[in-house]
């Protein structure tokens, strides 16, 4: 094959950054091959491992994987085998099994960096358009976006969409205020996704004093009453519900499993257009 197409699918049990890593830097040692990733992660329990299992049946390829559960691991490890593909885990070789996938020796070049390619200009621009779309600016584009995000004051927004742009996606955040509607803009996209986040009230009510306090602020105010919150969170889990946007409870989530649950939503809906 002169330019063969490798599916690599990065299996993790947490955010999956250190096997996105891995895998990258692996085909970074291969010339004149195509790759295309599939990026599973959070995989923690037997049925969101029945899907990876799905999803790997239906893209053949290499599967690279850092499952520290035993038992999901070696039923990860079972189906690949039995599918005839091969199954790398951090411990093992990956360069090993992308070589003898891909058919082509690797250059092995000890330190070799990665090149300033289509990726690195990608993840530049993602970056300047997260910035310029922060808390609701510049509305007027937002169709270029790959993921919009939507949420209550101090539900993580922002360092969610930058932790996303550092990783080459555009996203853009916009705040939603009961008494406020939403841009035009937003209610009618259709080509990104759009995400909504919520969290607990309680919980809510403490992050924003501790902002206040951050400010010197003593006074309290509606953006701190418990009443008012819980208004604030409900009616924006009534909106995402009406419109059909994805919602996810960042409550006891950090920046990191947010952005790995926004990614596994866009793979999801990548994987079923592709299927339809």
């Amino acid at each position: 094959m002169d330019n063969p197409l490798v599916h690599l699918h990065l299996v993790s049990d947490a955010t999956g950054e250190t096997v996105r890593t891995l895998g990258r830097a692996c085909v970074s040692q291969f010339d004149g091959i195509a790759v295309q990733e599939h990026f599973w992660v959070l995989i923690r329990n037997t049925d969101q491992l029945h899907a990876v299992i799905e999803g790997i049946r239906a893209a053949p390829g290499v599967v690279l994987a850092t499952v520290v559960n035993d038992q999901l691991r070696h039923r990860l490890e079972v189906a690949c085998r039995e599918a005839g593909l091969p199954f790398v885990s951090l411990l093992d070789e990956p360069v090993t099994a992308i070589s003898g996938w891909a058919g082509q020796p690797a250059h092995h070049r000890p330190g070799r960096r990665q090149k300033l390619d289509e990726e690195y200009f990608a993840r530049i621009d993602a970056m300047q358009f997260t910035m310029v779309h922060d808390d609701g600016q510049m509305g007027e584009d937002l169709d270029e976006a790959d993921v919009v995000v939507i949420g209550v004051s101090r539900s993580s927004k922002t360092p969610t969409c930058i932790y996303l742009a550092n990783l080459g996606y555009k996203a853009a955040n916009v705040p939603f205020v009961p008494e406020v509607p939403l841009p035009r803009q937003v209610m009618a996209l259709t080509r990104p996704l759009v995400v909504g986040l919520t969290v607990d009230p309680a919980r809510l009510v403490q992050v924003r004093r501790n902002r206040l306090r951050s400010l010197h602020e003593q006074r309290e105010t509606n953006y701190v009453d418990i009443e008012r919150v819980r208004t604030e969170v409900t009616e924006s889990r009534r909106l995402f519900a009406e419109k059909g946007w994805p919602s996810i409870d960042v409550t006891r989530r950090s920046i990191e499993e947010t952005a790995a649950g926004i990614i596994r939503l866009l793979e999801e809906r990548t994987h079923g257009a592709s299927a339809g």
